[in-house]
């Protein structure tokens, strides 16, 4: 038949006679062609006097070619057009048993749809992918630096736990969305993990479509959904902010440094790093002027307090950081190390220190100040990040609709 596909080797005639053979040639023969499970264990194995073929049980028309002289020859034989083919894969020291198998299967496959439709491949869709593991290193060298030093140890940790043990030994071109959508299953009970890890490995396809290792548009994880979680919101009352502060009296004495960085916090809404982080050659007041953040340079302004919670730093510098670790003056202090013990103090024992930045604009959506500024205090360089509070402008809008009824009612002589 000329139909295309792989070649088994032939067996021998049911007519031959094995009695007419010796019992040494037939175990010879026996000995040049065996079935086995093609992996490093049987390339491993000691070449024998004659040629002997190895052909894999699990892959019809895969196999290894052992010489007597040591040299071992992956091959993978098939019909085409009705001509029988042999083609060589290199040799064991060349390809590992993986490889080869992988070759094998991409050439069978090729084989199998020779004479179909095909799309047409340009020159950069036909450079060879590599494996993700490889390719790992390569988009590492060059993407890694637009990162800032924390995201690049998450990011590199999700990339180490939760990509590559997965996707290492594939090729770059070869992940689907099917693929991804399997991976996306197995963190059901680490959903955060997948929300950080997913925007990676997207990233990582994206790039690769740039380097010609994937088909432009292909990206697998373009559409994933993430698992969606609650988001956590803690907003302190006007009694919490004073049980915040009796705490914060009570441990002045002992941590001062830490009550200052606290209420800086407090006063100007600022993320933990920007305050813990903070030096002296960036204080301008009524300014920070932080040279780096989360969403780049960018300027905190400060009012009357929190003029004053700097004021009352002593031993003021021209350079060095503001609130410097008591252990090493050139190491920054580390809030949550102490905050729990303040909470407590306070019995506030589920607020966290990003809690007081979202006290911080629930606080300014009271006052009535628009959430165009309110992201220009906070630093959002999104809109669409500010928007979280807009249900709490709603809240002060619906009690002034409420208040301004009321006192129409009133007027108009309607009982409320």
């Amino acid at each position: 038949m000329n139909r295309n596909g792989h070649v088994l080797p032939q067996k021998s005639s049911p007519n031959h006679s094995r009695s007419a053979v010796p019992r040494e040639r037939q175990d010879e023969s026996e000995q040049c062609i065996q079935h086995v499970r093609l992996n490093g264990n049987i390339v491993r194995r000691r070449p024998r006097k004659r040629m002997i073929e190895f052909w894999d049980c699990d892959l019809p028309g895969f196999g290894l070619r052992v010489h007597p002289s040591g040299r071992r020859t992956w091959f993978v034989m098939f019909r085409q057009r009705g001509k029988q083919r042999r083609v060589s894969l290199g040799t064991s020291k060349q390809k590992t048993a993986i490889e080869a198998r992988r070759l094998a299967r991409a050439k069978l496959a090729e084989v199998a749809l020779d004479g179909l439709p095909s799309r047409k491949t340009t020159k950069s869709g036909a450079k060879e992918s590599p494996l993700m593991r490889e390719y790992a290193e390569r988009f590492w060298a060059d993407y890694a630096h637009h990162w800032k030093p924390s995201t690049r140890q998450r990011n590199r940790t999700g990339i180490d736990r939760d990509i590559l043990p997965t996707f290492g030994d594939r090729r770059v071109d070869e992940i689907t969305k099917a693929d991804i959508s399997f991976w996306r299953d197995g963190f059901a009970e680490r959903t955060g993990a997948f929300n950080r890890t997913i925007p990676i490995l997207s990233v990582m396809m994206g790039y690769a479509e740039k380097l010609g290792y994937r088909r432009r548009g292909s990206n697998p994880c373009r559409g994933t959904p993430r698992y969606k979680r609650k988001r956590m919101e803690r907003f302190l009352s006007a009694r919490e902010y004073g049980q915040l502060a009796t705490a914060l009296n009570h441990f002045e004495t002992e941590c001062p440094a830490v009550v200052a960085a606290i209420r800086l916090l407090i006063y100007t809404g600022a993320r933990c790093g920007e305050i813990e982080n903070l030096r002296w050659e960036w204080v301008q007041e009524p300014r920070l002027m932080l040279p780096d953040s989360k969403t780049g340079a960018k300027i905190i302004y400060l009012n009357r307090q929190a003029v004053e919670v700097i004021a009352s730093i002593g031993d003021r510098k021209p350079n060095g950081l503001v609130l410097p670790s008591g252990r090493d003056p050139n190491m920054p202090i580390k809030l949550g190390m102490y905050w729990p013990d303040i909470r407590n103090r306070a019995a506030l024992p589920d607020v966290r220190l990003h809690d007081l930045r979202h006290s911080f604009a629930s606080t300014a959506i009271r006052d009535n100040i628009s959430l165009m500024v309110i992201g220009k205090l906070l630093g959002h360089a999104l809109a669409e990040t500010t928007s979280r509070y807009a249900h709490l402008s709603d809240e002060v809008i619906a009690d002034a609709a409420e208040r301004v009824s009321g006192s129409i009612a009133s007027l108009i002589g309607v009982s409320q």
